[in-house]
Formats: structure tokens, C-alpha cells, sequence
């Protein structure tokens, strides 16, 4: 098994790379939990339509399993307006994935991902999505087997 980590670096691309990686990774019925900060009120509300509500110092959390609406919302929605601190693919600025294909995180409103525990096909999956805008990133891909 693999780990791959995305780190955006032109800050003008589209979403359009995000959401195929998410069309990928993402399934029905997977656990997810999504972060925001407590003043984004809007996200909250929005993320509470998926699951449960819980709270920290700093930060809310909403767990639930992933249902069609939300997939569709990651999918379909048009991307964020306010970009003055990161060019967003996504409202949320957390969302963490578990399922049987790797454990996914989109971090920094989708700026950064970190996909670990995937096989070399989906690696090569994720490879053939991004090529088209590989230069607008800083990417590592590798082997968790790999021994020392």
C-alpha cells in the first residue's frame, strides 16, 4: 500500500482536478467527517445536513456516512467565491474519508491532500487525473512497504 500528498501551488486552478479525485475515492455509505471553523456558520449548517454535530476549542466536526447528496454536493456544487486566503476547491476546510479504497484527507479547503493506504492501481488512477495539471502542484507518491 501507497500514500500520495498534494500540495497546490498555483493558485489559480480550478476545482475541476479536486472533483475527479473525489468522484474516485469517494463512495457511498464511506465515513467522513468534516472540520470547519466555528465562525463559518454557513458550512456548518450546510454540513449538518450529513451528520452529527461535535465540538472543540477551536473547531466543529461533523461525522456521519457519506450519502448520495452529500457526494453530490462535493460533486456538482460550484466552487467557492472567497478565495483572498486559498484558492478553495471546497467549503469545508477538512474532510476526512475512511473506506476500503485508502483513508482520504482534503485539508486547507482542498488545497492539500493526503491519501494514504492506496494501491498501486488507484496511484496510477490518481497519476492519469492529475497529469493534465501536475505543474500547478507539489506532489510525493510512495510505497508504505518499504522497509528500512
Amino acid at each position: 500500500m501507497g500514500f500520495i500528498q498534494v500540495q497546490m501551488v498555483d493558485g489559480f486552478i480550478s476545482s475541476d482536478w479536486w472533483k475527479k479525485v473525489i468522484k474516485h475515492f469517494i463512495r457511498i455509505n464511506d465515513k467522513f467527517e468534516i472540520r470547519c471553523w466555528k465562525d463559518e456558520i454557513s458550512e456548518i449548517n450546510q454540513a449538518l445536513l450529513y451528520g452529527s454535530l461535535l465540538e472543540d476549542d477551536n473547531e466543529v466536526s461533523i461525522k456521519g456516512n457519506v450519502n448520495q447528496e452529500l457526494l453530490n454536493e462535493l460533486l456538482y456544487s460550484p466552487e467557492p467565491i472567497d478565495k483572498n486566503l486559498y484558492n478553495k476547491m471546497t467549503k469545508y476546510f477538512t474532510i476526512n474519508i475512511a473506506n476500503d479504497l485508502c483513508e482520504f484527507s482534503s485539508a486547507h479547503y482542498g488545497t492539500e491532500l493526503y491519501i494514504n493506504n492506496v494501491s498501486k492501481e488507484d496511484t496510477e488512477v490518481f497519476k492519469d487525473i492529475m497529469l493534465p495539471y501536475w505543474d500547478g502542484f507539489s506532489i510525493s507518491i510512495g510505497d508504505l512497504d518499504v522497509r528500512l
